[in-house]
């Protein structure tokens, strides 16, 4: 009888460890599972913050007319180049000096809404004298004599330059504001003045309406109620 009562007294011992050991189980299980919950937890607070910020600065740089204002902005004086130029040869910002030039980055070969823009300026010429601008200037990442075949296939006068390392859009972030990433530009718009100071800038081109036409109205408009003499 006093052999059963032991027998079984070792039994329950080891029940209980047993039982004790799965609890343990269960309690580190829980432990994990709330160490899981607390890095998913962190991981989504920064990821939303993350977008928060995105969508935060798309909205405080914008404007009235629902444009970006990219760096160097306006009051900044414009980064001089020089690059091949779809005329011939090579442009550079320091011969416009003393004139009024408007410079326009734009995606390339595959934006048509790109050309058509450049297009009804040319065609829009005389509001956009009136509006003080001597000098129309365009630039994109494509190679030179693809621009230059691009001009001559839609009859344009606008000289197009080609900055096919980024090396000019980079310095002005035209490359921030597009539907193609980091590797094109957007619509961007740069007023430089007569003096290398940048008298407006509108970036149109960026999320989440990607825009890559302006109609010369409303581009104009926005010049004249953004700009600094």
């Amino acid at each position: 009888m006093a052999a059963d009562t032991k027998h079984e007294t070792k039994a329950d011992h080891r029940a209980r460890i047993r039982l004790e050991h799965e609890r343990q189980q269960q309690r580190d299980q829980q432990r994990r599972r709330g160490r899981n919950l607390a890095i998913v937890a962190v991981v989504l607070i920064a990821v939303i913050g993350g977008l928060y910020a995105v969508f935060n600065r798309s909205e405080t740089s914008s404007t009235a007319g629902g444009y970006e204002i990219g760096s160097p902005g306006i009051g900044q004086t414009a980064p001089g180049f020089s690059l091949a130029s779809s005329t011939g040869g090579t442009t550079s910002l320091a011969q416009y000096k003393g004139k009024t030039v408007l410079l326009y980055f734009q995606e390339g070969l595959t934006c048509q809404p790109c050309w058509d823009q450049i297009r009804d300026l040319e065609q829009n010429a005389a509001q956009v004298k009136a509006a003080g601008i001597d000098q129309f200037v365009s630039l994109t990442t494509d190679p030179a004599n693809l621009i230059a075949r691009k001009v001559t296939d839609e009859k344009l006068t606008t000289p197009v330059l080609s900055d096919p390392d980024l090396k000019v859009s980079k310095t002005y972030e035209a490359n921030q504001y597009g539907m193609m990433g980091t590797e094109r530009d957007g619509h961007s718009f740069v007023l430089v003045g007569p003096d290398g100071k940048i008298q407006w800038r509108a970036d149109y081109g960026g999320a989440p309406k990607y825009t890559m036409y302006v109609k010369v109205d409303k581009l104009l408009a926005d010049l004249k109620a953004g700009r600094t003499a």
